[in-house]
């Protein structure tokens, strides 16, 4: 492994569905895997509607940053991928409850699946604290 390349493994999210890390650390920044809204602790895909998807997928976010003492307040940028987007206005209506004031730039855009069948799924870049 590099010295400038730090994988970062998060006990509070759920492990990783393929041959990925949960993020990697390097230059002052952290690059987020994509985030589905998978159960920490059973695997399994939570929440009926895109909404709560959304609010699994940010709160597994949460999880990944904590683990490189950082905070989903900390993301220089964040990318939705939705498999809907007539969704868009109910996943953003979760999304700026965890970005009440300064949001990071953002990009949502539609794809035509996801893993597991899962309607949402989020990646972040995120700046690390000093």
């Amino acid at each position: 492994m590099s010295h400038h390349r730090h994988p970062v493994h998060a006990d509070g999210a759920p492990p990783a569905v393929g041959p990925y890390v949960h993020a990697v650390r390097t230059g002052g920044l952290l690059f987020c895997s994509g985030q589905v809204s998978l159960h920490p602790e059973t695997g399994e895909l939570v929440g009926a509607d895109a909404a709560a998807q959304a609010g699994r997928c940010l709160e597994n976010l949460q999880a990944v940053c904590a683990a490189s003492g950082a905070s989903l307040g900390d993301a220089v940028k964040v990318t939705i991928y939705l498999r809907d987007m007539a969704d868009y206005t109910a996943v953003n209506e979760v999304y700026g409850s965890f970005f009440e004031s300064d949001p990071p730039a953002r990009v949502a855009v539609a794809v035509a699946g996801l893993p597991l069948d899962a309607r949402v799924e989020m990646d972040a870049v995120v700046a690390l604290p000093d």
